[in-house]
């Protein structure tokens, strides 16, 4: 059994929302010459496969590669947080519907969790209890940041103290990378920018004590958690010689924080996933693969069984981890 807790989806079908607000970058989906086009406007943004928006060809790319469930989420440009906060909760509720959709159509091949507006936390709380009272969602998909502010920033403190209360869990995607418009060559926002601004995404939550205050708050990170786990002695010792900058927030050492949040597999490296594994523990990484873009993990799961680690603990990362940051 495998559950892929990383995987975007869009509908194939979505309103020219640039026409109707008459505003903005936002993307819907033209069909072209045999091409499906994620538009900006009436400027191609990037072209998508079959798997990006149809149920039925993830379902045989999962059989393919031994795939049971996958966990549901938007992808990331469609978040829409630059958005004004009523046509982003708008936007919010078409692809969280289309999500539920899917799940109920194929309840024993798919999760889903949703979207919120957090450029506005009281939008956002609403449409995070239409998903998990309504929508039946068990979780939402989240940013690393909005519209530049951390996930430190007091206005979100209602938000992760919703989450709490409602059992959501929470995926940090990060997106919007810091010096994105410094290195645009060489894809380096993504080969660079994203394991930083993961990293960004963790340590706001830490150091401003979002962990610490609501302690039964179910969060995994994308990415095997960026550069966090590779840099904590790092962290860690900032911590300690100058608490003065570090500590202002938070007394407790950062380190003390791994195993109370999760983080996916995608590391792409063995030895890289072998040091995460050592650092994070066995309980604490789900199978991730970024499903269906070219940086993911194009077989979800090889790089876990390859290492040929203990039954128990392979069953662990596999698919046990996967329901317990569910909550299921």
């Amino acid at each position: 059994m495998k559950i892929d807790i990383h995987t975007h989806i869009m509908p194939d079908k979505m309103p020219n929302w640039v026409q109707k607000f008459g505003y903005g970058d936002f993307i819907h989906l033209e069909h072209r010459n045999c091409q499906a086009c994620m538009m900006k406007g009436d400027k191609l943004f990037r072209v998508v496969e079959e798997n990006c928006f149809d149920a039925g060809t993830r379902i045989r790319e999962m059989d393919a590669t031994g795939v049971g469930m996958q966990v549901l989420s938007t992808i990331p440009v469609l978040f829409n947080y630059w958005a004004k906060p009523v046509d982003g909760y708008e936007t919010s509720r078409f692809f969280n519907d289309h999500i539920a959709e899917t799940v109920h159509r194929y309840p024993e091949r798919f999760i889903g969790i949703g979207t919120v507006p957090l450029q506005d936390p009281e939008l956002a709380i609403k449409e995070m209890e239409r998903c998990v009272t309504g929508l039946k969602l068990p979780g939402l998909e989240i940013g690393s940041n909005v519209n530049g502010k951390n996930l430190s920033d007091p206005s979100f403190l209602p938000f992760f103290e919703a989450a709490e209360r409602l059992g959501c869990a929470l995926f940090v995607h990060p997106w919007e990378m810091m010096g994105e418009d410094q290195m645009q060559r060489y894809w380096l926002p993504w080969l660079v920018g994203m394991p930083a601004e993961t990293s960004r995404a963790i340590c706001s939550m830490i150091f401003c004590g979002v962990l610490e205050k609501f302690p039964q708050l179910r969060v995994a990170f994308a990415h095997g958690g960026g550069s966090f786990p590779f840099t904590i002695g790092r962290i860690e010792h900032g911590f300690e010689v100058r608490p003065d900058l570090v500590a202002i927030d938070n007394a407790i050492n950062p380190r003390d924080y791994i195993g109370k949040f999760w983080v996916d597999s995608l590391v792409h490296d063995p030895a890289a996933f072998q040091f995460l594994l050592n650092t994070m523990g066995s309980r604490r990484i789900c199978l991730g693969s970024d499903y269906p873009f070219p940086l993911g993990e194009h077989h979800p799961g090889k790089l876990i069984e390859d290492l040929h680690l203990d039954a128990a603990v392979t069953e662990q990362l596999l698919h046990k981890n996967a329901w317990s940051w569910l909550g299921r």
